[in-house]
């Protein structure tokens, strides 16, 4: 069964098994689908509401972009354990001989980049995931502004997480082309991203409290 059908008292187990998948990119992906879910529940509450009515169509692209990015962080959780597997194979072949050394080393490096595409595909997409809680704050209805502030706390600690997975891996990557190129990407959506969760959450806090 795929981890995505499993219940959540199922999925929880099996995160918390001894088993390498799902593991932390699996999760981060998913809390990034549900930050994003929360973003989507706001903007359907709110639309066509008489105070936003001439934000029904921004809120409709919203809800239109909210849903394409749910759906393929949700396709993260699968994907990141299948990238893991021929990497956690790779870890245990053999390597007593020299000729195994550098079988073993040639599939290592194959593996750890392949490794690392789920967790930066998850931190574009949680960077977006943060922009469309920018912009629907201002036309949000103040009775669930919270969730805006849930929802971007989801998407802020869905980017770390998954930078924290990209990072273990570029760590033992020899590609110095490859790795700098990601080490930049990365660093940026980190930067940005953490920056603008932070101020959106600041927004909320702002309206929330008296």
């Amino acid at each position: 069964m795929a981890l995505t059908e499993l219940s959540c008292k199922d999925f929880s187990y099996e995160l918390s098994s001894k088993k390498p998948v799902p593991g932390g990119g699996g999760a981060a992906a998913l809390a990034g689908s549900l930050g994003v879910a929360l973003n989507m529940m706001v903007a359907n509450f709110s639309k066509g509401k008489k105070k936003f009515i001439q934000f029904e169509k921004q809120h409709e692209d919203i809800l239109n972009e909210g849903e394409k990015l749910r759906i393929e962080l949700l396709n993260l959780v699968e994907k990141d354990a299948i990238n893991f597997e021929p990497l956690s194979r790779a870890y245990i072949m053999p390597s007593a001989t020299e000729d195994e050394k550098i079988r073993k080393e040639k599939e290592m490096q194959k593996c750890l980049k392949i490794a690392c595409s789920a967790p930066i595909e998850t931190m574009e997409l949680t960077f977006e995931g943060i922009n469309l809680h920018e912009e629907l704050a201002d036309i949000a209805s103040v009775t669930i502004i919270s969730d805006i502030g849930v929802g971007v706390q989801l998407l802020k600690a869905a980017l770390n997480s998954a930078y924290l997975n990209v990072v273990i891996n570029v760590n033992f990557i020899n590609d110095d082309e490859y790795v700098n190129d990601i080490k930049q990407r990365t660093e940026k959506l980190l930067i940005d991203g953490n920056k603008k969760a932070d101020e959106i959450w600041n927004k909320v806090l702002k309206i929330l409290e008296p």
